[in-house]
């Protein structure tokens, strides 16, 4: 480490030429260099997840100064090149105030944004407030990659900024999946229509075989596709995103990708996605490697493979064929193909996928391609398709499935992902790497799955009140563990304390989504 003392400052940069970092009090304070080593501290929760958890941590100097009763002093920690010069002079702590003002002009900008949305309700009601705050948090910006000469190949390279969604803090980067299901709630909810415009743009910009990625590595590598559902929540989002705003101008934009998406997946595509010609469905699946939302893999070990038609995926590739069906038909195009193939979709659906004997949905149907092989584990997947497609179901299946759902898998701070009377249920999210992600989808609480949920009770008994208080325990939880944002998950059973990433964008976006849908 390389240090600089300037009396009531320092500055440190890792290394020659790194980025320095500038600490800084006010002009009574006094700095003096350490330079002192701690050797091998230990790191528990890195431990837990399997990562490296031990490191030498470095202490640069420490900073002295007197203080009187009721005297407010403010340290100061900036990456910027130069700080200003009023940090660290006799108007310290007026700078300091100014920053904040400034700051909480910002959140008063974010809920007036917010409220282009929906009435006044963000000034009116202080949860969604936090919840607009808390979405913010997620929405940054980092380097877009440029694309090649090549279209269609998923390759580029580093070059302007665009906004991102990080899907979990500390952990996780922007992944294509979880961009797409929170951007109805962190987006769509809170007014920001065009980063919104913008992100659907990005990512359809790296369409691959019909596919957006996965995920963007950090390094800067070419993205990973491993996905069979992150395409089809773009044609939700998109739907979304017209519906809010009006602004048909996206679709004309992105028509012809979205088009030649249906035809790689009708042709089939990487990893096995494709079109089953026989009843229309979708299917997907190669050995050791997982593409639905439950991915958790440990090694060669992929945990909840699904492979075969999994059932969220198939209401979302129904709700695809529907969104192109009319959009074909606002563009006075042929929408035959995307007619003929919805409706064989629809004929073979419930017939598929109704498993009559419990009274609910199978989560995936001709398991890892084997006709008439069924996996009836009760799982929270198939609300998706009571709550994005209800026109699958008859009223008195969607009853049966919530029933079901609702007596098995609910709990104060969203849904199991296995029913307790499995098998191959977890009781409990800990232990090391391995253990937690075989846990991680049989049994462990999702926060973000109290959306579909939301949506399909709402839909069933139109309850508002009921669903307010379902929700209280999540709302209550923004001052529980890391204040003022949402866990990603949840011990399956009592007293269900929360785990995972600290902060998870598609948990306070579906909390913040289902709280404006049931408000009066």
């Amino acid at each position: 480490f390389l240090g600089e003392d300037e009396g009531n400052r320092c500055r440190i940069r890792a290394y020659e030429g790194a980025p320095a970092c500038v600490l800084v009090l006010g002009s009574s304070a006094h700095y003096t260099p350490t330079g002192n080593w701690f050797w091998g501290v230990k790191h528990r929760r890195d431990a837990e997840r399997g990562l490296p958890d031990s490191e030498d941590v470095y202490q640069p100097g420490t900073f002295r100064l007197q203080m009187t009763p009721g005297e407010r002093v403010t340290i100061v920690l900036s990456s910027e090149p130069q700080l200003p010069a009023e940090f660290g002079g006799s108007q310290h702590e007026v700078a300091v105030e100014k920053a904040w003002t400034r700051h909480q002009q910002r959140v008063q900008q974010l809920l007036a944004t917010a409220n282009q949305s929906k009435d006044s309700l963000p000034q009116r009601d202080p949860v969604l407030a936090r919840l607009i705050l808390a979405a913010d948090q997620f929405i940054v910006a980092r380097p877009a990659r440029a694309r090649d000469s090549q279209p269609d190949s998923g390759q580029g390279h580093l070059s302007t900024e665009l906004k991102t969604v990080i899907a979990g803090y500390p952990w996780f980067t922007d992944w294509g999946r979880d961009s797409m299901i929170s951007l109805p709630g962190l987006l769509l909810g809170t007014g920001r229509y065009d980063e919104a415009r913008a992100l659907l743009k990005a990512f359809a910009s790296y369409t691959h075989g019909g596919l957006i990625p996965n995920r963007f590595p950090d390094s800067g590598e070419a993205p990973e596709y491993n996905t069979i559902d992150a395409t089809l929540w773009l044609f939700y989002v998109l739907d979304r995103y017209i519906a809010t705003t009006g602004d048909w101008s996206l679709l004309n934009e992105l028509f012809l990708t979205l088009s030649s998406s249906v035809d790689w997946h009708v042709e089939g595509t990487i990893y096995g996605i494709g079109v089953d010609p026989a009843d229309g469905l979708l299917r997907g699946g190669t050995p050791g490697v997982q593409l639905t939302w439950m991915d958790a893999r440990v090694g060669d070990w992929v945990v909840t493979p699904r492979h075969g038609k999994p059932v969220e995926v198939n209401a979302l590739w129904y709700y695809a064929l529907t969104c192109m069906e009319s959009w074909a038909g606002r563009f006075s195009l042929d929408a035959s193909r995307f007619s003929q193939l919805r409706s064989k979709v629809r004929e073979h659906f419930a017939r598929r996928f109704w498993y009559d004997a419990g009274g609910y949905l199978y989560d995936v149907v001709d398991v890892e391609g084997i006709a008439g092989q069924h996996d009836a584990s009760l799982r929270p997947n198939q609300l998706f398709a009571a709550s994005l497609t209800p026109s699958l179901l008859t009223g008195e299946q969607m009853r049966s499935m919530l029933q079901k759902v609702t007596e098995t898998l609910l709990t104060p701070l969203g849904l199991r992902s296995l029913s307790p009377d499995d098998p191959s249920y977890c009781k409990h999210f800990d232990g090391n790497q391995q253990q937690r992600d075989g846990a991680y989808h049989r049994g462990t609480v999702w926060q973000w799955l109290i959306g579909p949920y939301v949506d399909v009770h709402l839909s069933v008994y139109n309850d508002r009140a009921a669903l307010r208080s379902l929700l209280q325990p999540l709302v209550q939880h923004l001052w529980d563990a890391c204040l003022g944002t949402i866990s990603e998950v949840a011990e399956p059973e009592p007293p269900f304390t929360p785990a995972g990433c600290y902060a998870q964008a598609w948990s306070v976006a579906e909390v913040l989504r289902c709280w404006r849908s049931v408000q009066v």
